[in-house]
């Protein structure tokens, strides 16, 4: 056997070299397997929420107003105390000092004191007059009677007599009445005159103070005026409600509200305790303007829930509230489910990446109900089917994949 030349040689390694060189440069080139995560398509349950934040209100709370214009003595509760209607008094009403006089309207009551004297004084004389007549009315009255005993004069004479005397005595009380009216116009007019200094000096008549009792048995839920001060009526002073009557409400945008029904059941959570069963007790029938944090007008609409189950309020949940509120608007115990996060859409269908054999292949789906975690699967898919999750632009048809992660089963 002839062996080979150093010439045939040397050509026979180069070609071995050319040959690993291109091996290598075609293996680089090659397509590589995307690497991928998936997951099963599966039967379960299926839920689907509507979620929203919201607050805790009580159903009925009453606002204590003053009832007179006064001064508010301070008030000695505060806010969480327990109070019995018709019997915890939640304020007391003092009457409040005269106002300060201007210079014009100071010399004006002077002028209607000084009125005020000079009409006692006209009434003093008057009673001095109808006095003097009425005496002089009374003598004429005991001549008449003892002229009509000797029948010197006329029946008529002495019934006259009489009658000046009765209409004497109707003057005199008539201007004695007249002057207690003077007097107390004088009163009233002086008493206009006291000045905020004089005006009790510090002392309260007894039985003068208005005391206002709770209307209702509940809590305080909120001290509208607890300081000393003038308050006209009408002013607010307290808030009581029954904390045990509670219930949320909810705005939502009326896209979602027109999913909710009557009866839906929800979830409240968010509150810092434990997740509270509730139940949609009423849906208002107008919408209201409402502008988002970022400036967007939205309709809204008040959805009213009421605690499930037994209805006892948890002790640390109270009015005004916090909540995030989760209501039920479908649910099924075993649906066909795909991850949301399989789906994308092509044209004007969903679909998804299906692997099979080693290849992503695209199947238009048909999907229902969904919430944030699955949708629900009406056709394009069988139970077991594997999908590829978060589909990248590299995962095209026909493209080798391979899972990072064995999907469940």
């Amino acid at each position: 056997m002839r062996r080979p030349t150093a010439a045939e040689t040397k050509r026979g390694l180069i070609a071995l070299s050319v040959g690993v060189v291109a091996a290598a440069f075609i293996w680089a080139l090659w397509p590589k397997a995307v690497q991928v995560d998936v997951a099963r398509v599966t039967r379960g349950p299926l839920q689907v929420t509507v979620d929203e934040e919201g607050k805790t209100r009580i159903k009925d709370v009453y606002t204590v107003s003053a009832p007179i214009t006064g001064k508010l003595l301070r008030v000695s509760l505060d806010p969480g105390d327990v109070v019995k209607k018709d019997d915890t008094f939640v304020a007391i009403i003092e009457p409040s000092v005269p106002p300060f006089l201007d210079v014009r309207t100071l010399r004006e009551l002077e002028a209607h004191v000084a009125a005020a004297r000079a009409a006692v004084a006209l009434a003093e004389a008057e009673i001095r007059q109808a006095q003097s007549e009425l005496e002089f009315a009374e003598a004429e009255l005991e001549r008449a009677r003892a002229l009509s005993r000797t029948k010197t004069i006329a029946e008529r004479t002495l019934e006259k007599a009489r009658l000046d005397a009765d209409t004497r005595r109707a003057a005199l009380a008539r201007a004695n009445s007249n002057l207690e009216v003077r007097k107390r116009e004088l009163e009233s007019a002086q008493a206009r005159l006291i000045a905020p200094e004089e005006g009790l000096k510090g002392e309260v008549p007894e039985g003068c103070c208005v005391r206002v009792r709770a209307p209702v048995s509940g809590r305080i839920l909120r001290l509208i005026q607890q300081s000393e001060k003038v308050v006209a009526a009408g002013t607010p002073l307290v808030e009581i409600g029954d904390s045990e009557s509670l219930e949320l409400v909810v705005e939502l945008l009326s896209a979602d509200a027109v999913k909710v029904r009557e009866g839906a059941l929800a979830s409240i959570e968010g509150w810092g305790g434990a997740p509270v069963t509730a139940k949609v007790t009423r849906i208002e029938p107008a919408g209201f303007t409402k502008v988002s944090a970022l400036g967007i007008e939205e309709q809204r609409v008040r959805v009213i829930l009421g605690l499930a189950g037994d209805g006892k309020v948890p002790e640390r949940l109270g009015h005004d509230f916090r909540v995030f509120v989760r209501i039920t608007v479908y649910q099924s115990a075993d649906a066909l489910r795909v991850p949301i996060s399989s789906l994308f859409r092509k044209g004007e269908q969903w679909a998804v990446f299906v692997m099979e054999g080693g290849r992503a292949r695209p199947a238009a789906v048909e999907i229902g109900h969904r919430n944030t975690v699955f949708a629900e699967v009406l056709s394009g898919l069988a139970q077991g089917a594997v999908v590829i999750l978060h589909p990248s632009d590299r995962v095209a048809d026909g493209v080798r994949v391979t899972p990072l992660t064995l999907p469940g089963r």
